[in-house]
Order: C-alpha cells, then sequence, then structure tokens
C-alpha cells in the first residue's frame, strides 16, 4: 500500500510544530547556558539514566540529600546521544529542573540501526543480555543469531532465557528443545522462566542479582510480563498474540532501568521483531559465532567466503560434526543479508 501524501497545509502545520519545539529548545538551551556561566547553578551530583523521552532524560540522584530520588533533566547541547543505563553529572536549576552537564565513560554499549540505518544505542553499562523466547510467538533462530552476533559484538554476556514454560505443549516442545539443543552445545547458557510460577523464577532471579541485565527478543515473547512478575507494582503494560499475524504487539515504546528488590538493575527495551547488523563488518559477524573462532584464518584463501570454497575450514568444520550446519546456513544468510 502506498503512503498518503500529505497536502500543503498538513506539511506547512507539521514545520510549523517543528519550528516551535526547536525554538522552545534553543531558548531553554540559551537559559541553562546562562544558568552555567554564571554559576548559579547548583552543585555537581552523580545521577543514573532510567529513561529517555526525547529531549529530556529521567535521571536518579546517586548521592545527597535526593539520593533515590528521580527527576527529569534537560541535555546540555554540547553533550553526546544519552541512553538509559548511563552514569551522568547533574546541577539543579532555578527552575527545580535538572540538568546533565557530563556523561561518564560507558563499560558497554548495546546498540542497534533505526529506521534510517543510523547506529543508535539502546542502553549502556550492561553486564548481561538475556534473549527471551518462547513457545508462541517461536523465536526464529536467525533472529537469535542475530542478537548472539550483537551481543558478541558488544563484549555482553548473552543468555538464552526460554519463556512461557506454562504455553509448551507436545507440538511446541519439539521445536524449543531442538532450539535449546542447538545452542546449549556451542555452549551458550540457557535459562528457563514463566512468569505464571514463582519457582520457575528462582534460577533466573539468582542470574540477576548484582548484575545490569537487559531482555531483548521479539515482542510477545513475555519480556515485559516477566518484569511485572519480578518487580510487582511495576504493571507495564502487555497485549496479546495479534491474531492475524500470530505475532507479538509492541509494547513498550522507550527503554527504562528498574530496580530489582535482591539487587541487580533489568532494563527493558522496547520489542522488536529483527535486529540490523549493518553496522557489523563480516569479520567481527564472523568472530560473533563463537563456535567458528577456532577455524577462522586458516582457510586456504585469505578470502574465503565459507561457501564452496576448496580448503575452507569452516564447511570442513560442518562435515566433522565441529560446527552445526545450521549455524553455518545462519551465518551465510546473515552475510549475503549485509552485502
Amino acid at each position: 500500500m502506498s503512503k498518503r501524501r500529505l497536502t500543503r497545509r498538513q506539511q506547512w502545520r507539521i514545520k510549523k510544530i517543528q519550528d516551535e519545539r526547536l525554538e522552545r529548545a534553543e531558548k531553554r538551551d540559551q537559559l541553562v547556558s546562562q544558568e552555567f556561566d554564571n554559576n548559579t547553578l547548583g552543585p555537581e551530583q552523580q545521577g543514573l539514566v532510567i529513561a529517555h523521552y526525547g529531549t529530556q532524560v529521567e535521571v536518579e540522584a546517586l548521592q545527597g540529600t535526593t539520593r533515590g530520588h528521580t527527576l527529569r533533566c534537560h541535555l546540555r547541547t554540547n553533550l553526546s546521544s544519552i541512553v538509559t543505563g548511563d552514569k551522568v553529572s547533574w546541577q539543579l536549576s532555578q527552575d527545580q529542573s535538572g540538568v546533565i552537564v557530563a556523561v561518564e565513560e560507558r563499560q558497554s554499549e548495546l546498540s542497534r540501526p533505526d529506521a534510517s540505518g543510523t547506529l543508535r544505542p539502546i542502553g549502556s553499562n550492561i553486564n548481561q543480555i538475556f534473549i527471551v523466547i518462547a513457545p508462541q510467538p517461536l523465536t526464529p533462530t536467525g533472529l537469535i543469531d542475530r542478537y548472539l552476533v550483537a551481543s558478541e559484538a558488544a563484549r555482553i554476556t548473552p543468555i538464552l532465557l526460554i519463556n512461557k514454560l506454562d504455553l509448551l505443549n507436545e507440538q511446541a516442545y519439539p521445536e524449543i528443545e531442538d532450539i535449546r539443543s542447538l545452542y546449549a552445545g556451542i555452549p551458550y547458557q540457557i535459562v528457563t522462566a514463566s512468569s505464571k510460577h514463582e519457582t520457575m523464577l528462582s534460577e533466573l532471579r539468582k542470574l540477576l542479582r548484582q548484575r545490569t541485565s537487559i531482555f531483548v527478543g521479539q515482542s510477545g515473547v513475555g519480556k515485559s510480563s516477566l518484569i511485572n512478575t519480578l518487580l510487582p507494582g511495576t504493571d507495564l503494560r502487555t497485549n496479546e498474540l495479534s491474531t492475524a499475524t500470530g505475532k507479538g504487539m509492541h509494547t513498550t515504546t522507550t527503554a527504562r532501568l528498574f530496580h530489582l528488590p535482591g539487587g541487580g538493575d533489568i532494563i527493558d527495551s522496547p520489542g522488536i521483531r529483527e535486529f540490523g547488523l549493518e553496522h557489523i563488518d563480516p569479520n567481527t559477524l564472523a568472530q560473533g559465532f563463537k563456535e567458528f573462532q577456532p577455524f577462522l584464518g586458516y582457510c586456504k584463501f585469505r578470502d574465503c567466503k565459507h561457501l564452496h570454497e576448496p580448503g575452507c575450514k569452516l564447511q570442513l568444520a560442518v562435515e566433522e560434526g565441529e560446527i552445526d550446519s545450521r549455524r553455518l546456513a545462519s551465518y551465510l544468510r546473515i552475510a549475503e543479508s549485509l552485502l
């Protein structure tokens, strides 16, 4: 279906709104800069970015009399992009709003390309990534592999989380077991859970303690439902699967950080069905399939594409059972999509 063209009046109204927003932002920046130059801002304090809303971010104070409280903060125009999980320095302005004046160096960063192909960070200072899959909707292994490549590239530990065990019936069991055996054999750590049964959450709770984790996965696999169970009272919005497509409907609109009662933090990220890797170069892609690593660089030809070239060590490893053929096929599909 072709996109509906906007009338001149609609285009004018959109431009007018954008210009007004830009004008307000410029005035605010001028006031902040004036306060900064006149040294009328409050003392610098450490904070943690809890969520990002356009030109403002929600920051939790980490020290002082306001410790544990959150407030909306504006960004100084000379700062680079700020994301959920960032540790920042902020100051209180005369209108009692916050102003972020500096961002600490990130220990890790998870990014993905947006609709225009520009690489955007999702969250920072993350220790582990839970790739959430479920019997319904069943996650394609190709998407799991994309998440794994992104995790390996970001040097963040990935863990596969098989959720919604209460939906595991005779039809779904073979498919889920096939996925489990494939990735356990690489090996990757795998944990199971169900937000409807507390006894199925004990292992997950242990892994979450004293660490900053992010749940990623296609919409509908139960990320928000898990957080609602792990953090009673959070009440993240959840939806049933679409009856038309059988896929999840998006419920989370911005990445947000939550503190766990037993220690540790969770970043809930917007649900996505695809994970673009346009920013990944061929070598990083191959390294992202970690069972490939012992064989990379030993092919007969330096520019081996790992297709049908003689002396390809990856093809030989598949023949000898050291690499699963499905993983090599997945790698080749992803490599082709990045050309």
